[in-house]
């Protein structure tokens, strides 16, 4: 019998998500205002959060529940890595810390492993399906307005093992609602398993927005730099440029 996780997963998470794509760093990063020093410590954030929960999840795999939505080739921690070296080279463990945003997350993502790691798929579904769809447009909204080649620096958002991305994200789903979980509970009042897990996944939002939040400082800095310098900028002699007024 289906759970349906998957479509309570969808419709739970609906005004968590459109709150997400509303946060000012990542509306600045859908018109492609992002520096890379911004970027490159976005990225340095979710290594830290993929390496714990990817961490969770295998050390809880002989749990059934999550051996049943365990699909590795999700996995980000490698790709985020090869990231870590392009933007600070090959001493970069000693040059990234997590921000108090992200430390709060892992510290989450921790309790849930040893109290209630069946709740960590709130979090994988958050992420994963978020890295399968919109994260592909925002890879080539990076690759674009950083000028980046290739995969350099988005390696993140390259899934070399999942060539059909649809066709993937349908078996994900399917493997959601063939969870052997509880749908109801006994006194009607306490959430159930799935009711609980879909609050995680709303959880997972909340902890994405304000680590995002968190790097909107540094990113207007940037923005102000860049007004700045064009503000200042002085004509080339003989330029036919007129200065703005």
């Amino acid at each position: 019998m289906s759970s349906n996780l998957a479509v309570k997963l969808r419709s739970g998470t609906q005004k968590a998500h459109t709150s997400a794509e509303n946060v000012g760093f990542m509306k600045c990063f859908l018109k492609g205002v992002v520096d890379r020093q911004s970027f490159a410590k976005f990225l340095s954030n979710l290594y830290f959060v993929y390496s714990e929960l990817e961490a969770a999840i295998t050390s809880n795999v002989n749990n059934p529940v999550i051996a049943a939505i365990y699909f590795p080739e999700l996995n980000r921690r490698d790709s985020l890595e090869k990231d870590m070296v392009f933007y600070y080279g090959s001493e970069w463990r000693s040059l990234i810390t997590p921000s108090s945003s992200t430390q709060a997350y892992i510290n989450h993502i921790r309790e849930l492993s040893a109290r209630d790691p069946v709740l960590l798929i709130g979090h994988t579904y958050t992420r994963y399906m978020g890295d399968l769809s919109g994260g592909q447009m925002l890879q080539k909204i990076a690759q674009s307005t950083l000028k980046l080649s290739g995969y350099e620096g988005t390696s993140f958002y390259n899934f070399e093992q999942i060539p059909d991305k649809q066709a993937f994200k349908n078996t994900y789903r399917q493997a959601l609602d063939s969870l052997s979980i509880d749908d109801a509970t006994g006194d009607g009042v306490s959430p159930s398993v799935a009711d609980r897990i879909v609050l995680e996944a709303n959880s997972a939002f909340q902890f994405n927005m304000q680590m995002a939040k968190d790097l909107e400082g540094s990113l207007i800095k940037a923005i102000g730099q860049v007004v700045f310098n064009s503000l200042t900028h002085t004509n080339n002699p003989g330029s036919t440029e007129a200065p703005a007024m």
